[in-house]
């Protein structure tokens, strides 16, 4: 299905390969890393995947062998199975400074493993491949950043009400699960693909001996997403030592089956939070571990608040990987003034976000932002609420509420 759609990553990839002489293309399995792969290469390159036994027996034996790459680019694919072969990389292309000679994909961040001894810092570009956006799947150009930071927003964006968010929110993006309308075919598709991660896919960057525990912190974890988890009562409840609930949720996090916003922390505010967010990497895989239907979620305050956040989060996070010149934060103070999303561009003009489930918007909704632009940002900034109504609304200098569906829909 994935071939059906230009991936917004596409364009960042070619421009790597011309000026890098490594590029590591990372993102959770079956999110389209191989298909765009093909995509992009010409066939003269050549391709290894290491989900083949004799590659990658072939790989562990002789990795200097193995890397040879008399082509243009060799395609190395799941390369977090043989981490010995960065180290013969590395060889190889600090005698050769020729770009584009090595497209590494991985469904594990080799960066944060521990057997990964060796850096290609100055060598590599990292780039991370989400599943599907909204915008991907409709065919549209990511806009809006650029609509945010210059405040100009349609002025209606219909079709696309609570209930037809919610359908796209429970889909995700997992190709595979995209294309399957039946919600309950989908939960057990997303069931199933996180029990193959945990049994084939963990044991390549973790040495985890409690299955039956990590299991169950999955479901815990999906629970917590949208909110500032609380460690020692995770572990309490499942009866497993903080350090090991924090190892496995490193390990589950390395995988891509869930993020960490990190606080932004640009101020002299003492009262500033400093803990991460955290974060379901995809909707429809959250919903399908926590046994929601999208009816129940519809009617349930605390299920649709998190579904929209979630929603929102992956949908800006992939727009912001694609550019160098934004980052995405959140904050919170110990005074409980919380903005979900403040993405900060390079010249330190930023955005605050707050995703909103409901189809109605008050003043009330701008608090915290409005504090936020008065008492502690230096530079420009905007508030903006996103909802699931159709309508751009002002609410004062700077502050709009803005249909959720802003995040694909184009400029007109």
């Amino acid at each position: 299905m994935d071939k059906e759609y230009p991936r917004w990553q596409s364009e960042s990839v070619k421009k790597a390969l011309k000026i890098r002489r490594v590029v590591i293309v990372s993102g959770a399995r079956q999110s389209g890393k191989t298909t765009l792969s093909n995509q992009i290469l010409s066939n003269d390159c050549i391709y290894r995947t290491l989900d083949d036994p004799g590659l990658l027996a072939a790989a562990l034996e002789d990795p200097k062998g193995f890397v040879k790459n008399p082509s243009q680019t060799m395609v190395i694919d799941e390369i977090q199975k043989a981490p010995a072969l960065l180290p013969a990389i590395k060889q190889v292309v600090d005698n050769d400074n020729r770009p584009g000679q090595y497209l590494l994909t991985g469904s594990a961040n080799i960066q944060t493993l521990p057997s990964v001894s060796e850096s290609l810092a100055g060598r590599v570009k990292n780039i991370r491949l989400r599943p599907f956006t909204v915008g991907e799947v409709l065919g549209k150009s990511p806009s809006f950043l650029k609509r945010a930071f210059a405040a100009d927003f349609p002025v209606k964006i219909p079709g696309y009400g609570k209930e037809s968010l919610f359908d796209l929110a429970f889909r995700g993006g997992y190709p595979e699960a995209v294309r399957i309308n039946d919600g309950h075919d989908r939960k057990e598709w997303h069931k199933d693909y996180v029990s193959s991660l945990i049994e084939r896919d963990l044991r390549d960057i973790a040495n985890i001996r409690r299955q039956a525990s990590l299991r169950e912190l999955v479901g815990v974890l999906a629970s917590w997403s949208a909110k500032f988890m609380d460690v020692s009562g995770i572990s309490a409840s499942l009866a497993v030592s903080k350090a090991t609930v924090e190892s496995y949720m490193n390990a589950l996090v390395s995988l891509y089956l869930f993020d960490r916003v990190p606080p932004w922390l640009r101020t002299d505010y003492d009262r500033v939070g400093r803990r991460p967010k955290f974060y379901a990497a995809d909707t429809g895989m959250m919903a399908s571990i926590l046994g929601w239907n999208a009816k129940e979620a519809y009617l349930d305050p605390d299920r649709s608040g998190k579904l929209a956040e979630t929603f929102a989060f992956h949908e800006l996070a992939a727009q912001v990987e694609l550019d160098g010149q934004y980052a995405l934060y959140q904050y919170r103070d110990r005074e409980k003034r919380e903005i979900d999303f403040i993405i900060e561009h390079n010249d330190g003009s930023m955005v605050g976000v707050e995703a909103k489930a409901g189809q109605s918007v008050s003043k009330g909704d701008f608090g915290h932002m409005e504090w936020f632009k008065d008492n502690i940002a230096k530079k420009p900034f905007k508030g903006i609420v996103l909802y699931t109504g159709e309508d751009t609304l002002s609410f004062g200098k700077d502050m709009l509420a803005v249909p959720m569906a802003s995040l694909w829909a184009e400029m007109r």
